[in-house]
């Protein structure tokens, strides 16, 4: 079983989305595989709250608005630093950069398929001094 062409739709608007509010390091994994839950995750990382929370809303409005898709869940708002958004079909994690590098979400997909996300939607990459 592979993602459906609805998840991979939703995957790739919500990677547009962060990117252009520069999220860091976006990544998507079909899960479709390992959890019956839903079908793929997408994560990606700000260095601070604000930034965590400008993604969060832009991936919910571009979602709304190109895919007709609202979050049935969403959690860890309040404290900004790693925050998840549940569409049911996909999950979309954004973390505060500290968050992500100490609870490596990617250890523990790295053996699902990547989803390819489109040109430019990737988001920056963190440099040294980011670090």
């Amino acid at each position: 079983m592979t993602a459906t062409d609805r998840a991979v739709e939703l995957v790739r608007v919500a990677a547009e989305a962060a990117s252009d509010k520069l999220a860091q390091e976006i990544i998507a994994y079909d899960v479709s595989e390992q959890l019956a839950i839903t079908e793929a995750f997408v994560l990606c990382s700000a260095p601070n709250d604000r930034q965590v929370r400008s993604i969060i809303d832009e991936v919910e409005d571009q979602l709304r608005i190109k895919a007709g898709a609202k979050p049935v869940r969403r959690e860890g708002e309040r404290d900004g630093r790693w925050v998840l958004l549940d569409y049911v079909d996909i999950v979309v994690h954004i973390q505060h950069e500290e968050e992500r590098g100490y609870y490596g979400l990617e250890r523990l997909w790295k053996d699902c398929p990547e989803i390819e996300l489109p040109e430019g939607s990737r988001g920056a990459e963190r440099t040294p001094l980011d670090q």
